[in-house]
């Protein structure tokens, strides 16, 4: 018999599974209802759709960059409470998704959607709403290099990132994703801020300066001051580098150049 939507809306009603899900099973016991119903159950389906709902802020981040360092990869995973993302099992699909990004020089879309399945998959297992979070893909060519940097907690990658230098070693590439582990840049360059974070950030520094009763003539100056201590917190190459914090980065760098980075934190 020809399952309708009607049918299907009303197994979700009463079992809460998922629309494929409740669909293939009305199509396998031709439409009953009450069999279908069973089925979802005996195979852990009923109450996926409910676990849709359900806020996923914990998680796992895996960083893997291959041996050239020329290609490198993050993957968050994520999950409704810390006990399932330190499990083996969430862990370890979290580091297959990541291997599999860096096993490929194109953009990792294609290698993601093959995960699907196995994502459905440990949802079941899992009882928790898991999901797929943020990735971040980096493919370059020498003189690029790419290294990067994990901090594991409680058994699970918590925070990685990765860093694109151009002419730069690969220990330098290192250092500086720790660096960015320590500082949480926002942005590489001050030219890289919007220019209405910019704005409003200058008017607010206008208004504190104005509330401290500077000196009309030496506000632009003040303000001027104040701007660039705002670049200094939030752009990778103006901050004070986190070994030696009488260099910035940028002086550490010398000739060499960050490209880009990305930095991933669970529940960020």
């Amino acid at each position: 018999m020809a399952i309708t939507a009607a049918d299907v809306q009303a197994l979700r009603r009463a079992t809460g599974a998922g629309m494929m899900d409740a669909k293939k099973a009305l199509e396998e016991v031709g439409g009953d209802q009450e069999a279908a119903a069973k089925l979802l159950r005996e195979r852990g389906l009923a109450g996926a759709a409910k676990r849709e709902d359900r806020e996923n802020s914990q998680g796992a981040v895996s960083l893997v960059i291959n041996s050239e360092h020329t290609i490198g990869a993050i993957v968050e995973l994520k999950c409704e409470t810390d006990f399932v993302a330190k499990s083996k099992e969430f862990v370890g699909l979290a580091n297959k998704i990541s291997a599999a990004v860096a096993a490929s020089e194109k953009a990792p879309a294609p290698v993601l959607e093959g995960f699907n399945a196995e994502i459905e998959a440990l949802k079941v297992t899992l009882k928790e709403n898991i999901a797929l979070g943020r990735v971040s893909h980096f493919a370059a060519r020498s003189p690029h290099v790419i290294d990067g940097y994990l901090h594991i907690q409680s058994e699970r990658g918590v925070q990685a990132v990765l860093v694109e230098l151009d002419g730069g070693p690969v220990e330098l590439a290192h250092d500086i994703a720790v660096h960015i582990g320590f500082a949480k840049p926002k942005y590489l360059s001050r030219e890289d801020v919007p220019s209405d974070v910019v704005d409003a950030e200058r008017v607010t520094l206008e208004a504190i300066s104005r509330n401290e009763g500077k000196p009309e003539a030496a506000l632009p100056k003040i303000i001027e001051g104040r701007m660039n201590g705002f670049f200094r917190q939030i752009c990778l190459t103006e901050q004070d580098y986190a070994k030696d914090d009488k260099q910035s980065v940028s002086q550490v760098l010398g000739k060499q150049k960050i490209v880009r980075f990305s930095q991933v934190i669970v529940g960020a």
